[in-house]
């Protein structure tokens, strides 16, 4: 009887810790506000804010045109590069988003 209780605790305890690392998954994504400019907005899956998460938009090099934090409202406004560039959300390891921007549209 110990050892069901034990399998059942164990099973239970299990199941709750894959719901807490699944509970903040990164969400964001861009528009092309069609005046030269492109606002990303970001935030997590359990609600939570992404006021102050880093952002960086970057070359095909890697080469870092703009970095800034999100704003208070969960968002970033940048002048769309000339250039192939790549947004990223980096909310830190495994809470990372990556956004090209041919994928972003108006």
């Amino acid at each position: 009887m110990k050892k069901i209780v034990l399998f059942i605790s164990a099973l239970f305890i299990g199941l709750m810790a894959s719901t807490q690392a699944r509970a903040h998954s990164p969400l964001c994504s861009c528009l092309d506000n069609g005046d030269g400019t492109i606002t990303c907005e970001g935030g997590f899956s359990d609600g939570s804010s992404a006021s102050g998460v880093e952002v960086r938009v970057v070359d095909g090099q890697e080469k870092v045109l703009f970095k800034g934090k999100m704003a208070k409202i969960g968002e970033y406004t940048f002048r769309k590069p000339n250039v192939p560039f790549t947004f990223i959300f980096d909310a830190g390891p495994g809470h990372v988003v990556k956004i090209k921007g041919n994928e972003i549209s108006k």
